[in-house]
Order: structure tokens, then C-alpha cells, then sequence
């Protein structure tokens, strides 16, 4: 069997949530008041166990080295008291028992293969009313997903992994449990530097403290570009509240610039609605957000987009969570390299993802400006498609 995998860049993400599994306590709390006899007993246990986790936590989120035995075992002994309890009395759909068997089997199957690749996270529940004591959800979270699927490629005759932004390879080659003598093909683009003008505003700053500075000058950029070249554009942000001041203050200072925007949770017919904007002679600008449904596997070619504003590095949110990731990925890839493989490499291939709308055939033109000082950096800059070329002056013909 040969294996092909098609938009590689995604591989490490779904491999991510595939080998992560969740135990929720409030899952054991509805289990419980269902069960009856021995099963009852075991997740009366499992219950004292899973609270011992947690009960001198202060923290909201704190990650732990390893499960407990003590809890581990208490789990497997729930487990085989429902698989017991199932032979005589089968479990129906809906059954909170059933529901916290299947999970705690995912579980245990983690368990089984926990090592430096994950980490075991225990977040305390919000309150809730009429609930007695503390709750928290247990976690483990793959962060390395190349323990798992380097057998997988073993199994295979072959694997080809492909996608328009594998940059850089060590850092897939790491995460994807791909040998060290693993081909690496660089494949020429089909498109050339003269059908994408790159500009790099390096004097602005889209940091989260420096966003309320950066709106207006944001929203004169984009009127200005419009007004030099009308079409259709998309400008992404890094999250639906910067969207949301960026285009509030172009409403505000630009009324004349037609605007639409993504919203949160949008159902099919509003993707739709929202693409069906961008119709060839249209213009306006479409606000989405980078990393969401508008920045990857959309074709808009030829005028139904001639250009793009990208006011974000895309690097994931810095919080307890990730923090805990970098940590994981200093000791298992070495020292310095946990930011990069944490934040930058994975921002910046949603930045050339979502800059990939604006050129979809090889006879498209357009622009791209990459808003944020961070882009003058080398390192940065190197990340970037080797076609582009930066800050030169846009064409005077965008479109097909």
C-alpha cells in the first residue's frame, strides 16, 4: 500500500486531536447517578481518585508529569466494571454510562502510551450551581504526533506528503514521524514573481497591546489601495474582535469602501453568501479571519479577488496551554527550537495560505500587503514563498 497524503500541512494538527483524549468529571458525575451495584462502586472510587488530582490545584490550568497509578488503576477498574455490567444488561445510546465508558476507553488507551510526546493537563471546571465541590477535566494532549504515525509509515510501502507550504521540512519531518533520510522535493510554482506584488508595512505593529494604535492606520492603508486599484479584497485579522475595530474604523473614516464581514459560528449558507461577494467587476472588502474557513481551500480567481491585507503573524495565542507545548517541544526537539515550532512555523504557514487566495491561476495578479513589523525580520521573511517578491511596486492590471 502506497499512502498519499494531500494537504500535508494539516497532518500534524488532526494527528494532534486523534491521539489527545478528554475526560470530563461532570461526564462522571451523570454516569454515576445513573449506575447502580458494583458499577456504581468502581466510579464512586474512580470519583475519590480523580479528585486527590486536583485538589490542591490553585491554578485554573496546571499540567502534571504523569498520570497517578493510583488513578489509572481506579479507571481500568471502572472500565471493567461497565464491560462486566454489559455482558448481562447492554448499554443503549444515550446512556451516561455508556458515554463515560466510551471516553474513558480512549483514555486509557492514551495512558497506555503517555510518554514526553504529551502532557497531562487538569483544568478546574467553572462552578457550577447546586453542584457540590470541585470539578476538572483531564487531558491528555499529544503534542508530538510522530510517535504515532512513524508506525504507520512503516507499515506503508510508501508515503508522499504534499502541500503548497511544507516550509520548513525539519520542522514536518519532526512532527510527522518521518525518517531522517526522508526525499524532500521542491517543486518550481507554475506562477512568477510579477503576478504578486508583496509589501511588507513594517512600521506598524499588530502585537495585542499595540491594536488600538494600529486601526486607523490599517484602515487608511486599505482605503487608500482601493482607491488607487478597486476590486475585491479580503483582510484577515487574527481574531473576530480585531476584525471587528478594523472594520468598524474603515466604516467610520471610509464609508465609501463596501464591506462585509465573517461572523462567528456562520452556517453554510452564510459562507456561501459571504463568498458570493466576490463576483468578477464586484468590489469591497471581506473581512475573515486568518486560520478560519475564508483563508484556505477557497478559489477566487481571476477579479473576484485582486488582492489581500494580512494584519496579523498568525501565531497562535499565548496562554497557559501553548506555553505548556513550547515547554514539551524545548525538551523533546532541544532547546529554542519550542517557539518556532509552536508559534512561528505554524503562523506563518497560515499567513501563506491565506496570501495563496489572491493567486489561484497563472494568468491572476494581485497584492498582498503583510501588515506587522515582525515581517521585516530575515527569519520571518524566510518563511515566506521563495517566488514572492517583496515589496516591489503592485501591478496596474490586477485580475485575470
Amino acid at each position: 500500500v502506497g499512502v498519499l497524503v494531500d494537504e500535508a500541512h494539516n497532518l500534524p494538527d488532526r494527528a494532534r486531536r486523534m491521539y489527545t483524549a478528554e475526560l470530563h468529571q461532570g461526564t462522571l458525575a451523570d454516569a454515576r447517578a445513573a449506575a447502580t451495584g458494583p458499577v456504581r462502586k468502581a466510579l464512586d472510587a474512580l470519583q475519590r481518585q480523580w479528585n486527590a488530582i486536583h485538589r490542591d490545584q490553585v491554578d485554573a490550568y496546571c499540567a502534571h508529569p504523569a498520570l497517578p497509578d493510583a488513578f489509572v488503576q481506579a479507571l481500568q477498574r471502572a472500565i471493567g466494571a461497565v464491560a462486566e455490567a454489559q455482558t448481562d444488561a447492554p448499554l443503549l445510546p444515550g446512556d451516561p454510562v455508556l458515554a463515560l465508558y466510551l471516553d474513558a476507553l480512549h483514555f486509557a488507551a492514551m495512558a497506555e502510551q503517555f510518554g514526553s510526546h504529551a502532557l497531562l493537563d487538569v483544568t478546574l471546571d467553572p462552578p457550577r450551581y447546586g453542584r457540590r465541590g470541585r470539578s476538572s477535566t483531564l487531558c491528555i494532549r499529544n503534542v508530538v504526533p510522530a510517535p504515532h504515525l512513524a508506525a504507520r509509515h512503516a507499515a506503508a510501502h510508501s508515503s508522499v506528503l504534499f502541500s503548497g507550504t511544507l516550509t520548513p521540512p525539519a520542522f514536518y519531518r519532526d512532527l510527522l514521524g518521518l525518517p531522517p533520510d526522508t526525499g524532500w522535493v521542491d517543486v518550481e510554482s507554475p506562477f512568477h514573481s510579477g503576478q504578486l506584488a508583496v509589501h511588507t508595512v513594517g512600521h506598524l505593529s499588530t502585537r495585542f497591546a499595540d491594536r488600538a494604535q494600529s486601526l486607523a492606520p490599517i484602515a487608511h492603508l486599505m482605503a487608500e489601495q482601493f482607491a488607487r486599484l478597486p476590486g475585491n479584497y479580503l483582510c484577515f485579522a487574527s481574531s473576530f474582535d480585531y476584525l471587528q475595530r478594523i472594520a468598524a474604523q474603515l466604516q467610520q473614516a471610509h464609508p465609501e469602501v463596501p464591506q462585509w464581514q465573517q461572523t462567528a459560528g456562520m452556517d453554510d449558507a452564510a459562507r456561501q453568501a459571504f463568498l458570493d461577494r466576490f463576483q468578477e467587476g464586484g468590489q469591497g472588502i471581506g473581512f475573515a479571519v486568518l486560520g478560519g474557513a475564508f483563508s484556505e481551500g477557497v478559489d477566487l480567481p481571476g477579479h473576484r479577488l485582486i488582492g489581500a491585507f494580512i494584519a496579523t503573524l498568525g501565531l497562535p495565542q499565548v496562554n497557559p496551554v501553548n506555553e505548556e507545548m513550547r515547554r514539551a517541544m524545548d525538551r523533546h526537539f532541544g532547546a529554542g527550537k519550542g517557539y518556532d515550532y509552536t508559534y512561528l512555523f505554524p503562523g506563518l504557514r497560515k499567513v501563506v495560505q491565506a496570501a495563496g487566495r489572491v493567486i489561484r491561476t497563472e494568468q491572476d495578479q494581485g497584492v498582498v500587503f503583510l501588515i506587522d513589523d515582525r515581517y521585516r525580520r530575515a527569519a520571518v521573511r524566510a518563511l515566506l514563498p521563495g517566488w514572492w517578491a517583496l515589496d516591489r511596486a503592485p501591478p496596474h492590471q490586477p485580475g485575470g
